[in-house]
């Protein structure tokens, strides 16, 4: 089974996750117009994914960061394991939390890309997440994962759609990591405790593309 592929493309920017007001004054959530859009192209159950997913933003905003990490990976890790060019016939597609949620399957990269930005949104500061290419050992082949630092020079804690506990990378022998990136800086592996800053982000294709649907994909 292919459980990821992936490909170092050009340019993207930094991402907000598409949350909008509801009608409630200062209440974070999706609008009631939007869930209406999501019920009508991809049903109801799509719609209370949709609902589920803001109430778990709502409820949680003021927990620690470590049952955040666990209650999120818990979330997105029920859902469906399928390659992209099973699900979106393509052969590499970075799908938005909005898709993937709508799906309610995804790749890899999806399941990372989804934790990342609700955890952003409930609060931990992007510079302790680092979205990580690593190859998976077993496997022999290319798998992302989420990286949570409570520190700069802290060991991380990686999220994994794989194995679904939270572990530090030094217990997870079977993951080299490769490269490694957030809304601002891109990193590359030298060893598995030496990174090095190679960049922007905004050097990686797929998150420019990721980018340009998130800003329209709630219009």
């Amino acid at each position: 089974m292919n459980f990821c592929r992936f490909a170092l493309l050009s340019l993207a920017v930094p991402l907000m996750i598409l949350l909008v007001s509801t009608t409630v004054a200062d209440s974070p959530g999706l609008s009631e117009r939007f869930l209406a859009k999501v019920r009508n192209k991809y049903g109801v159950p799509a719609e209370a994914r949709m609902r589920r997913w803001q109430k778990l933003i709502q409820d949680n905003v003021d927990k620690m960061d470590q049952e955040k990490l666990e209650i999120v990976n818990d979330f997105f890790n029920a859902a469906r394991f399928i390659d992209d060019q099973t699900l979106w016939k393509k052969p590499d597609y970075w799908a938005t939390p909005i898709e993937f949620l709508a799906m309610d399957a995804g790749d890899c990269e999806d399941f990372s890309i989804a934790k990342y930005f609700t955890l952003k949104e409930l609060g931990i500061d992007t510079n302790k997440l680092r979205i990580t290419y690593v190859k998976a050992l077993t496997l022999n082949q290319a798998h992302m994962v989420l990286a949570y630092y409570p520190t700069p020079s802290s060991i991380p804690l990686i999220l994994d759609n794989l194995n679904k506990s939270i572990k530090p990378a030094s217990e997870r022998d079977d993951l080299k990591p490769v490269y490694s990136f957030n809304a601002d800086d891109l990193w590359l592996s030298r060893n598995r405790n030496e990174q090095v800053r190679a960049g922007h982000p905004n050097q990686l294709g797929l998150w420019r593309e990721l980018n340009d649907r998130m800003s329209w994909e709630m219009l």
